[in-house]
């Protein structure tokens, strides 16, 4: 069956936002390798196998859990409820968070010499942790699909 627009766009919203999302911490992990400090080991620790660790607990653990799970298929629902990701000034009030997060990360990264390192594995940590979070939110919105409520209200 076919979907309304409001819930294509919402849901093309939720995967945009993982892509560019992910899109911006690949360019801040190649930015890194330029600019942290301690070798290619280091940075690869930092920037790489750290975060994946966090990225991966944020996507799989709301999935797992039952009530981490309908706590965020609810969050999920009542986004596209109050209509984010379906206007341009919601849409636009999103790319203003990513790109704060992203002018947060770089600015982490070109500060790494002067505060340490690990403030920059934080950053790293961090926003891969929210990418996780952002594609368990993409997974359940086609969970939501076949929900027989969440149907009635969103095919056309």
């Amino acid at each position: 069956m076919a979907h309304t627009p409001a819930w294509r766009n919402f849901k093309r919203t939720q995967d945009l936002t993982v892509v560019t999302a992910s899109l911006i911490y690949a360019g801040a992990v190649v930015h890194a390798f330029g600019h942290l400090p301690g070798g290619q080991h280091k940075v690869v620790r930092w920037t790489l196998l750290f975060p994946a660790a966090f990225l991966l607990v944020s996507l799989v653990t709301p999935l797992l859990i039952g009530p981490l799970k309908r706590m965020l298929a609810r969050w999920v629902w009542m986004s596209f409820l109050a209509g984010f990701g379906q206007t341009v000034r919601s849409i636009l009030a999103g790319v203003l968070l990513l790109g704060g997060a992203a002018a947060l990360i770089y600015w982490e990264i070109s500060s790494a010499g002067e505060r340490g390192p690990a403030e920059a594995a934080s950053a790293f940590s961090s926003y891969a942790a929210g990418i996780g979070i952002l594609a368990a939110q993409a997974a359940l919105v086609r969970q939501l699909e076949r929900d027989p409520e969440v149907r009635k209200r969103i095919e056309v």
